[in-house]
């Protein structure tokens, strides 16, 4: 797969929010395999949670996105968590970089893998994409506007860009520590990496986050786990270092330089 591909991934905004979005934590020193299912923690999230932000680009109100659980659902005899996010640009961005884009994601109640995955998109490039992950096969099939591609093979463990986020917070996060789970959108299946780079303190409005600063990395990380010296990330996001380990601020590069989102309500 060429880079160009792999990074197709990440070049919307939207699907930052990719990651991950992201992603399952292992300690960097050994290295630790396992299921989100191991956990005796309860979860951080729970039907109900909206996360609201408002997106910038430069010093211009850019539009805002939005994060949250919905109601149990039951897919194919399987009761699934529902992710929903939602992104809509300014009228003053959309003539530089209309978004209207809905993501749609479903994952086992024991948070372990992706059922299924839809988005629907409006502007320059409409899409309507529906992606099912069919486990007996280790294999995921995706269609756009109804058109179907020849099924790609996914690994144990797959998750979408949305359910990502979600993963996330069913680990403990620690500086150095090194972020890696394999994610499809039904035409590729790629495993994401993220290194854990330091403990953070920023400010939102008049509200201050205790944070630790994830950078996700799709193609290479040097042997000390961190972007290579003088690369801009294309995806900085700050989790809450509490219980809840919320992204109050994700940072992402696009085609016409970056948008920021930062936090700015939380429901419940």
């Amino acid at each position: 797969m060429t880079v160009s591909k792999r990074s197709r991934i990440l070049r919307n905004p939207v699907k930052y929010l990719v990651f991950a979005l992201i992603l399952v934590v292992f300690p960097l020193f050994p290295s630790i395999t396992g299921s989100t299912a191991e956990s005796t923690k309860p979860f951080p999230f729970h039907p109900g949670e909206k996360l609201t932000y408002r997106a910038k680009w430069g010093f211009m109100q850019a539009g805002e996105l939005t994060l949250e659980v919905l109601p149990i659902e039951t897919i194919d005899g399987v009761k699934a968590y529902h992710f929903a996010m939602i992104m809509k640009t300014s009228p003053t961005i959309d003539h530089i970089y209309k978004v209207r884009e809905r993501q749609d994601s479903y994952c086992d109640i024991g948070m372990t893998h992706s059922l299924l995955y839809k988005k629907v998109s409006e502007g320059e490039h409409p899409r309507d994409v529906v992606v099912n992950f069919y486990w007996d096969k280790l294999e995921a099939t995706r269609s756009n506007f109804g058109e179907k591609m020849a099924p790609v093979h996914i690994v144990p463990g797959t998750f979408d860009t949305v359910s990502l986020y979600y993963v996330i917070r069913l680990k403990d996060i620690k500086e150095n520590s090194l972020i890696e789970i394999p994610i499809s959108e039904g035409d590729n299946n790629i495993m994401v990496k993220a290194s854990v780079a330091r403990r953070e303190t920023i400010k939102i409005d008049e509200k201050m986050y205790d944070t630790f600063v994830v950078t996700p990395d799709m193609e290479k990380l040097e042997a000390q786990h961190v972007v290579e010296k003088g690369d801009v990330p294309e995806l900085v996001i700050w989790f809450t270092a509490d219980d809840k380990r919320i992204p109050v601020k994700i940072q992402s590069k696009v085609r016409v330089g970056y948008f920021v989102f930062e936090l700015i309500a939380a429901e419940p």
